[in-house]
């Protein structure tokens, strides 16, 4: 997360940035990322993102990150946990998929 999404979102949520960042943020390595809830899912999830307006480039991007794009097996298991993630297309549409959203992805705000 940015410093901008983290003034974003504090302002949103009507909250000072560092209580934001010690109320609802983890450390993953070098980076600040939003925390998850007691049932896995993003801690601003509830059955909808509850900060949609205002969400991180990350989520703006899902699933279509580099993490997840790097193959086929990658983009397979984030389905599985993703509801939002069709499941029953064949793996080169998938893929033909991919690259175009590679090259559009770089547009994102």
């Amino acid at each position: 997360m940015t410093a901008n999404d983290i003034e974003k979102i504090a302002a949103y949520i009507n909250t000072d940035p560092k209580k934001f960042v010690s109320d609802y943020c983890l450390k993953s390595g070098s980076k600040l990322v939003l925390a998850q809830g007691a049932d896995g899912y993003c801690i601003f999830w509830d059955n909808l993102c509850t900060i949609h307006p205002v969400k991180p480039r990350m989520c703006r991007a899902w699933p279509f990150i580099e993490s997840v794009l790097t193959d086929i097996t990658n983009w397979r298991i984030m389905a599985n946990s993703c509801r939002g993630i069709k499941t029953d297309v064949p793996d080169n549409l998938v893929q033909e998929c991919i690259r175009s959203v590679c090259k559009d992805n770089s547009k994102l705000p």
